[in-house]
């Protein structure tokens, strides 16, 4: 996960609007840009950064409104190794998070549901999607106890973090929580899952966990990263849809990004075409 030194120029988010939104008595900086239905873009680790903003302009290209909540780090900053191991220090010591609770929702994610009916009542459409990568990858399934979020996307879900193996196949919900989900994906709202087959930091036994709950309501992709994979892909790949994302129509990863953006096309785009 750490793996960088990738530098891109700042993006100062200038077409994005920032607004200051307060609920459950947090204030966070949402950056939001488009029109039509909404889809929650949370960030991975180290925070808003370039290739971040750009899988969201990405989300508003094909007719959405993005709405991004910066939840750690500095918007717009480009990745390196050490503000990475910067912001994710400062996240393991932050209430909002449950970096290794096998059976416990961040609470952020009530804020996130929040941020999701407003966004709903205002942008219409059928629902909300929401896609969480990294450490906020399971934050979109969990948002699912919301019947407002239709079009979930866990983009290499890393919570709890995957030490032992009850962690590793754990998916950050209590059992009721688990029940409400499997319901909803039984009733159709398919959950959209992405991983590289290598990433220790989003391991197999968690797609497992997911096949086994939700069963034909999950819908898995995993992209080859094991050794002498044809796809160029080293053990480190981990961002499905931004710094390992490789723009070429041919790669496994531009197809799993062509898949997340059809996802949010038939979930909330149907009444919008």
């Amino acid at each position: 996960m750490l793996a960088y030194d990738r530098r891109m120029s700042f993006d100062d988010l200038s077409d994005f609007e920032r607004l200051d939104l307060t609920y459950r008595g947090k204030t966070k900086a949402v950056y939001r840009k488009g029109a039509g239905p909404a889809v929650v873009v949370i960030s991975e680790i180290p925070g808003i950064t370039p290739q971040v903003a750009d899988f969201a302009r990405k989300v508003v290209d094909i007719g959405c409104t993005v709405a991004m909540p910066s939840l750690f780090g500095s918007s717009g900053r480009p990745i390196t190794t050490g503000y990475a191991l910067k912001s994710i220090s400062r996240t393991c010591v932050s209430r909002e998070f449950y970096l290794l609770a096998k059976n416990k929702r961040s609470r952020v994610t009530d804020w996130l549901i929040d941020l999701s009916r407003d966004l709903h009542e205002e942008c219409g459409g059928p629902g909300v999607g929401a896609i969480g990568m990294c450490l906020t990858g399971g934050f979109a399934l969990a948002m699912m106890v919301d019947p407002v979020v239709v079009a979930p996307v866990l983009s290499q879900p890393s919570l709890p973090l995957p030490f032992g193996s009850k962690r590793k196949a754990a998916v950050g919900l209590s059992p009721d929580e688990l029940r409400v989900v499997v319901a909803r994906a039984t009733d159709g709202c398919s959950v959209l899952g992405l991983r590289f087959t290598a990433d220790a930091m989003s391991p197999a036994d968690r797609f497992e966990t997911l096949r086994r709950e939700l069963g034909d309501g999950f819908v898995a992709v995993e992209i080859d990263s094991g050794a002498g994979n044809e796809n160029g892909l080293t053990k480190s790949a981990h961002s499905c849809v931004t710094n390992d994302l490789k723009p070429d129509p041919d790669h496994p990863t531009q197809h799993a990004l062509d898949q997340v953006l059809d996802f949010f096309r038939d979930r909330l785009l149907v009444d919008h075409r």
